[in-house]
């Protein structure tokens, strides 16, 4: 008897959204050898060129986030062939994700005649071709009315200082300052990556249990305590106090994410997607902040020490904003109707 189409094996197929994500994070972990290289870089070029770690720290002040898988392998390539080889390969990792974005990625499943991974006709909207810059910053007004944006801002400023700005950038040469070698240095910031990803998951089953604003006010507190006690924690050899800052570092690094977007959700509705953007630029800009001022410290007193307490003192500063966020019963901030952004 012949099998009927209604009867017939399904063939299963994987959802181009996975090519995608896949794609994503390809070209994410090319951009991280960029972004974390910049601390493994300042030793060998003030040796070199005799710049002050202040002028270096200038350019690495626009710097973003990135996770640090590359941290031991350029280490080790500065120290064998020096700084130019590790360029060189950096540059070849992210040229290598380039084909792979341009085969796999594309602006939208209707692109590709797909609906949304999960999604329903429902879920398919027109893609805004006009407005977007206007609505991105008639958002940025109306919420800058509001004291919440003010605050969480705040508190995203501080984290992008104490994590992107101070540790990432400055963690190794403050380590080599103290006798540490550079490769035991980038293993140990290795780590921070490992350690962030369990944290951010741990953060995430938080928030969906308690008060985010008692989480983020908890971890500006103990991240300050952490940096507070690292300045007596550095020595030529690496020992448990300090492989103990690197993990409790590594699992508050992006904690913080969680809670701020439920806040951000709870005061901005439909509107929050863009809001966090602006609250997130902030962050940027404490990164780059620390970056700098760090750098100049170093050079003005000869020591970072000075750059870590004031890290600490920073945290205390956004416990303290976080705490005063004043949780909403509705919605602070509407999104504007569709026609109004696309017109």
């Amino acid at each position: 008897m012949t099998q009927t189409a209604a009867s017939a094996p399904a063939t299963r197929r994987i959802h181009p959204a996975w090519w995608a994500a896949a794609a994503t994070f390809l070209a994410l972990l090319g951009a991280a050898a960029f972004r974390a290289t910049p601390s493994v870089m300042i030793e060998p070029l003030r040796a070199e060129f005799g710049w002050s770690i202040g002028t270096i720290s200038a350019a690495l002040s626009a710097s973003a986030t990135g996770q640090l898988i590359f941290l031991p392998t350029i280490a080790h390539i500065v120290q064998g062939s020096g700084w130019r080889a590790a360029s060189l390969t950096i540059s070849a990792c992210a040229l290598a994700v380039v084909p792979v974005v341009l085969l796999f990625l594309r602006e939208r499943p209707a692109d590709l005649g797909e609906l949304p991974y999960g999604g329903t006709p429902a879920d398919v909207v027109a893609p805004m071709r006009t407005g977007a810059a206007r609505l991105a910053v008639g958002t940025l007004f109306r919420a800058a009315r509001t004291r919440t944006f003010w605050l969480l801002a705040g508190g995203f400023f501080v984290c992008g200082a104490t994590t992107t700005g101070l540790v990432q950038q400055h963690f190794m040469p403050a380590a080599h300052d103290h006798g540490m070698p550079v490769t035991t240095a980038a293993t140990l910031l290795a780590l921070v990556g490992v350690f962030d990803l369990v944290g951010t998951i741990g953060s995430g089953w938080l928030t969906d249990r308690f008060d985010p604003r008692l989480l983020l006010g908890a971890y500006y507190a103990l991240r300050g305590v952490s940096l507070a006690l690292l300045v007596p924690l550095f020595g030529a050899d690496l020992n448990a106090s300090v492989l103990a800052f690197v993990i409790f570092y590594g699992l508050d690094w992006v904690a913080t994410v969680p809670p701020t977007l439920a806040l951000t959700r709870e005061a901005f509705g439909a509107a929050a997607p863009i809001v966090f953007g602006w609250i997130f630029a902030s962050h940027q800009l404490g990164a780059s902040f620390a970056a700098l001022v760090a750098g100049l410290a170093r050079d003005a007193l000869g020591s970072y020490d000075a750059a870590w307490y004031g890290g600490a003192a920073l945290c205390a500063v956004g416990a303290a904003l976080s705490l005063s966020i004043r949780r909403s019963t509705g919605l602070i901030v509407r999104a504007q109707p569709a026609a109004e952004g696309a017109g």
